[in-house]
């Protein structure tokens, strides 16, 4: 089935089942490697998007299902321009592993488009389900914080 969509700011046509996941229209069609495969299940939080701006999971989402334009890690900003977000993840030095990070991530910029100031409540809600076997939980609790400091300063 032939399908376009807007990911990162530009046009796509695939031409796949609209039953592929999302995540491997990203990895696989695109070349969109930032977006990770995790559990498969929506489980892990490694393959987060936003479509919208909303975060979701890429692997539980359908090519037929996508219902605006997707954002990936790569469209969130780049290592010459990083988003206020990625740079508050340098300076924490949030990664250990860093394969769930751009999942971790891509959530975390969806929390503070939606609550520009949270609460370590807010926070935990948030990231529950972003699994990260490292346990820089603290860290990234430290840096959606500095990252929510630093845009209200923007503004």
């Amino acid at each position: 089935m032939a399908t376009r969509l807007t990911i990162n700011g530009t046009a796509h046509d695939v031409d796949l089942p609209e039953n592929v996941p999302l995540l491997w229209v990203l990895r696989d069609e695109i070349g969109l490697t930032g977006t990770k495969f995790g559990c498969g299940v929506a489980a892990c939080g490694a393959c987060t998007v936003h479509i919208d701006g909303e975060a979701v999971r890429s692997c539980q989402v359908a090519l037929a299902d996508v219902w605006g334009e997707v954002t990936t890690i790569e469209g969130l900003g780049s290592p010459d321009n990083m988003a206020t977000i990625q740079q508050a993840w340098v300076d924490h030095q949030v990664a250990q592993c860093g394969y769930c990070q751009s999942g971790q991530i891509m959530n975390a910029a969806a929390l503070l488009a939606q609550t520009p100031q949270p609460t370590d409540q807010d926070i935990d809600d948030a990231m529950q389900g972003n699994l990260c076997r490292c346990g820089t939980y603290p860290r990234i609790r430290a840096a959606i914080k500095d990252a929510a400091q630093r845009l209200s300063e923007e503004t």
